[in-house]
């Protein structure tokens, strides 16, 4: 018989949430090793990242409507078992195309795993605690998100370039959390008996299809450009079309006194509007921070091989604004801290085009970054988005993690398009160089200068310019190097203030709307 064990529960949701955060982080250090694996060129060789993420968006909202009807407790163990199972075929798999239909079974897994666990939290820890248990399970998955390309390279290090390893470390970890999940976890679901939407989660799947898949096909290089492709504009367009048909079929379902798949008060109520708005904005803010190994190398001038370890007072950052966060949050509420959250991220984005020079300069300001993304990851939000959707507790907060999905994946693209941009100026940059020492520009092979412009390239190209033995030319390409780099991370963080300034007004905008809502409910009839 099942016990009734809140802080056993706690732990087996954090180690799963950890477990599944990690996923697209340390794959994106093994991707180049498998597709020379399979040998596949690399926009087929993108899929193994592209097809989860997929995945996930179809995912997220299905197994966190099925946990409020069938049961939080039996969705996670079915999540957990998926993403085993997904992680084993793909460390099973001789062909490609195993690995992308095995990648899709993970995603179907991994896409509640984070929902569901807040939505047992939220709907079965007291108020007062909700806040600490909350942060610690949002701590371990912007934990997660941040080291995992860190954790993927010390993996491949002592598996001598294995990437089966990546997949076969889940296999256990997933076993052992489903069975002590049986075990040690109480069932707790919503009292709805009404049958399922499926009109709705086939509309919203396509819908999130579309939109994903749109997004996927912009480059951050030729912003513009891509934005005028119709790989780009005819899917996005035609998420956005079955989004609308999707919002006028829920009504029509919630009129009917039926169950639709998105509750009505998320689309209803103002502050709900807003804090899916939040959402978003924190997942634009995550998706700046996968840069700093980038600016590590180029400007603080640290090796590949280490520049990737100093993430790690971001990550630690992280947990501590997540369970830090959780915990004034059961003090002081969810606005006050999701605001001081954002204030956090701004400043210590704003820090990096202003004042970081040096190491410890770059580890005080990701640090706040790190602080205000485990803030925004955390409590707060969760707890917004389901103080009013009693009854659909873990849709509301699969909704919450969509959004942020969004905005990780538009992230990269929009951050990138930075870097992409400024390195269009090298050539440029490096010719002055060039002749203020007195070196023609013919002295660089053209090869050479076109691999330079690829910002794919920064780490390593950085790397190879060490080893030009004429010391006046290896100088000139350096500072050219530095040049638009810096420039190009200037805008990149400046853009990450602007999102986190943006997010710190919604945040009164929600409070004021939330005030507005609770003064109507109390008012007297």
């Amino acid at each position: 018989m099942t016990q009734n064990r809140p802080g056993i529960a706690l732990t087996l949701f954090a180690i799963g949430v950890f477990m599944g955060g990690l996923d697209n982080g340390i794959i994106s250090s093994a991707l180049t090793t498998i597709i020379s694996s399979f040998g596949v060129n690399a926009n087929w060789g993108s899929w193994v990242i592209t097809i989860y993420t997929l995945g996930l968006a179809v995912s997220i909202p299905i197994m966190t409507k099925l946990s409020d009807r069938f049961g939080r407790k039996r969705m996670f163990i079915i999540g957990v078992s998926f993403f085993g199972l997904g992680s084993m075929l793909v460390a099973l798999s001789h062909s490609f195309a195993m690995i992308l239909i095995s990648r899709v079974i993970q995603s179907l897994g991994g896409g509640g795993i984070f929902p569901i666990a807040n939505g047992y939290i939220v709907a079965t820890f007291p108020l007062d605690r909700q806040g600490k248990a909350l942060g610690m399970v949002g701590g371990m998955n912007g934990i997660a998100a941040i080291l995992g390309p860190s954790i993927g390279s010390m993996i491949l290090g002592l598996t001598h370039n294995d990437w089966h390893w990546l997949f076969w470390i889940n296999v256990p970890i997933a076993l052992l959390l489903a069975i002590f999940s049986f075990r040690s976890i109480q069932e707790n679901k919503s009292t709805t008996k009404s049958r399922l939407d499926y009109v709705g989660i086939v509309t919203l799947s396509l819908a999130m299809l579309g939109l994903m898949y749109g997004l996927t096909n912009l480059k951050g290089a030729n912003l513009t450009a891509s934005l005028t492709n119709p790989q780009f504009y005819g899917y996005f367009l035609a998420g956005i079309a079955l989004l609308v048909a999707l919002l006028f079929v829920e009504i029509n379902i919630a009129n009917r006194g039926k169950d639709p798949l998105i509750p009505m008060p998320l689309m209803q109520r103002t502050e709900l509007r807003w804090t899916l708005g939040l959402g978003l904005v924190s997942g634009l803010i995550l998706a700046s921070v996968i840069f700093l190994p980038a600016f590590n190398q180029l400007i603080l001038g640290w090796p590949v091989s280490q520049s990737g370890y100093w993430y790690t007072p971001m990550a630690l950052a992280s947990g501590v604004g997540a369970m830090g966060g959780g915990a004034f949050m059961d003090k002081r509420g969810p606005i006050g801290t999701l605001a001081i959250g954002m204030m956090a991220a701004a400043v210590g984005a704003l820090l990096f085009p202003i004042w970081v020079q040096h190491t410890w300069e770059m580890v005080v300001a990701s640090a706040l970054v790190g602080l205000g993304v485990g803030v925004s990851m955390g409590a707060p939000l969760n707890f917004l988005i389901t103080e009013s959707v009693p009854e659909s507790k873990s849709t509301a907060l699969g909704i919450l993690s969509l959004t942020r999905q969004v905005g990780m994946t538009l992230g990269p693209t929009v951050f990138a398009g930075f870097l992409s941009r400024s390195m269009a100026g090298f050539p440029n940059v490096l010719t002055k160089n060039l002749s203020a020492a007195g070196v023609p520009a013919t002295a660089i092979p053209p090869g050479e200068l076109s691999q330079m412009q690829a910002v794919q390239s920064f780490g390593n190209v950085a790397e190879q310019v060490q080893q030009i033995p004429v010391p006046g030319v290896r100088s000139a390409i350096l500072n050219a190097l530095h040049t638009v780099a810096q420039q190009g991370f200037n805008h990149l963080y400046l853009a990450t203030v602007i999102i986190a300034t943006a997010g710190l007004v919604m945040v009164g905008i929600t409070a004021y709307y939330r005030k507005r809502a609770k003064r109507h409910i109390e008012a007297p009839a």
